[in-house]
């Protein structure tokens, strides 16, 4: 039996859904603009929100500066920058200062930092002796370019958002994830959720746990010192579909390799989700020699000509999980009920 707060607070969430669902009229007061590296996420964003992205030029000068021209009023305006950290990583977070500042001194009433996937995020501590602490450092740099908010999604490490002095809302592709299985696998309530190591336990289980099924984790040791490593597998997989979650595609050797110990160990279908598809080098090569079944990703970074190039390779949309953020974040509304659910 749910208490009377919980079926208020459910009966509001449905409203909040509807309203969203027929905004019945342009939003008052917003502008998203978008920068160079991911276009069509925010075009997506803005038409989901019954919007046109606001216009703003972005050109590269002979020396490699990067210039940008806000090209409407933002006087008293809630502005939304949609850059995600991909492609020419240094050159869009350059542009995206640049966008923040510009807005910031055309005196925006609120600018927020739409960034899908949040660069440098691994460098989140010291490794070793005299290394910086990279992700402390790009959110003094956003702050300082006078950002008053960030949005992102599914940060390497949960303790990023500490780093800011401003209000960071860390979205989680959980929810999306928990969809795309349960309408494209028909066995799901049989399969196993499956860590490719001991640092994605936590976004594993919390997925196996939505679903009530079962997990397993691929634990890598080194015997010696020039010894490669060595994988164990801890749980059973025999004859059933396994998914190995994560949250960055990069080189995908973590992946491919934890698909070759799933096969070893008698996994009849083996899939792969992970948020961010960075696809860095031969990572697409490797996903086609590779024995998954399919490697999904969100699209928090573009992927059009890797899906191009690997038929194995799939999306899930994220866009109406950002666009509802921003409507919410607009309204000074709640954005918990995101942590949970997608929009419909």
């Amino acid at each position: 039996m749910k208490t009377d707060s919980e079926e208020r607070s459910a009966e509001k969430n449905n409203k909040q859904e509807k309203n969203f669902a027929n905004p019945g009229g342009r939003m008052p007061n917003i502008k998203v603009f978008t920068g160079t590296s991911h276009p069509e996420i925010a075009k997506k964003i803005a038409s989901r929100l019954g919007l046109e992205l606001s216009r703003a030029t972005t050109k590269t000068f002979s020396n490699k500066e990067t210039n940008v021209e806000i090209g409407e009023s933002v006087r008293g305006e809630d502005v939304y920058i949609v850059q995600s950290g991909c492609g020419d990583i240094n050159d869009n977070l350059m542009e995206l200062f640049i966008m923040i500042n510009a807005c910031k001194i055309a005196s925006a009433s609120r600018v927020t930092a739409v960034i899908p996937c949040f660069p440098y995020s691994r460098q989140d501590k010291k490794e070793k002796s005299r290394a910086p602490i990279t992700a402390k450092l790009l959110a003094n740099l956003v702050s300082v370019a006078g950002a008053d908010h960030v949005i992102t999604i599914d940060l390497h490490a949960s303790q990023i958002q500490g780093f800011f002095n401003i209000p960071v809302d860390n979205l989680y592709a959980e929810p999306a994830i928990t969809k795309w299985i349960k309408e494209n696998i028909p066995e799901w309530k049989s399969l196993v959720m499956v860590s490719p190591d001991a640092g994605g336990v936590k976004r594993m289980t919390a997925i196996a746990d939505r679903l009530d099924i079962d997990f397993a984790i691929i634990h890598k040791e080194r015997q010696r010192a020039h010894d490669g490593d060595s994988t164990v597998l801890v749980g059973d997989v025999r004859n059933r579909v396994a998914i190995i979650v994560d949250d960055l595609a990069d080189t995908c050797d973590t992946i491919v390799k934890g698909a070759e110990s799933l096969r070893d160990a008698g996994a009849s279908k083996i899939y792969a989700i992970c948020t961010h598809g960075i696809f860095a080098g031969n990572a697409i090569d490797k996903i086609n020699g590779s024995c998954l079944e399919a490697l999904v990703v969100t699209n928090t970074i573009p992927q059009e000509k890797n899906m191009k190039l690997c038929s194995k390779l799939q999306t899930i949309d994220i866009s109406v999980m950002l666009a509802e953020v921003i409507r919410r974040t607009h309204y000074a509304e709640s954005v918990s009920y995101l942590f949970t659910n997608v929009p419909y």
